[in-house]
């Protein structure tokens, strides 16, 4: 899937690579005697809500980007601040909800989300020169 859109093909990446960190995770809490239905639950809710946070971070920042380069700055910095107050608000709530629902493994819902930094980390390490950023 070649997509000329920079965010859907850095939120592709991010997919594959949450997909293959939730996968390893799992075997990891399987190794531990660990694995049950709440760390599935953890780690594939944890696993979404970590993609669609990247996805609708870079949709704002294209946005913003978009307005900035229209002649209006200040539009952009300030859809970028909602947007992240948004997510935050939005992140907290169901990660909020999810514990206290206690249908979930905590760490399972939690590790997820610090999983984006190396996968991104890793894909620009893999691109290829010609596809680097800046370039």
């Amino acid at each position: 899937m070649r997509s000329s859109n920079p965010v859907f093909r850095e939120t592709v990446i991010i997919i594959v690579g949450e997909a293959i960190c939730v996968a390893v995770m799992f075997g990891v809490f399987a190794l531990a005697g660990r694995f049950d239905l709440s760390v599935l639950w953890g780690g594939l809710l944890g696993g979404f809500l970590s993609v669609l946070n990247f996805f609708l971070m870079g949709v704002s920042v294209s946005n913003a980007a978009d307005k900035a380069e229209a002649g209006d700055p200040k539009s952009g910095q300030r859809s970028i601040q909602l947007s992240y107050l948004g997510r935050t608000l939005l992140l907290a709530g169901v990660l909020i909800a999810a514990a206290l629902s206690k249908k979930v493994n905590i760490l399972a819902l939690a590790l997820p989300l610090l999983f984006v930094r190396p996968v991104l980390s890793l894909g620009e390490f893999f691109r290829k020169a010609g596809e680097r950023r800046g370039n």
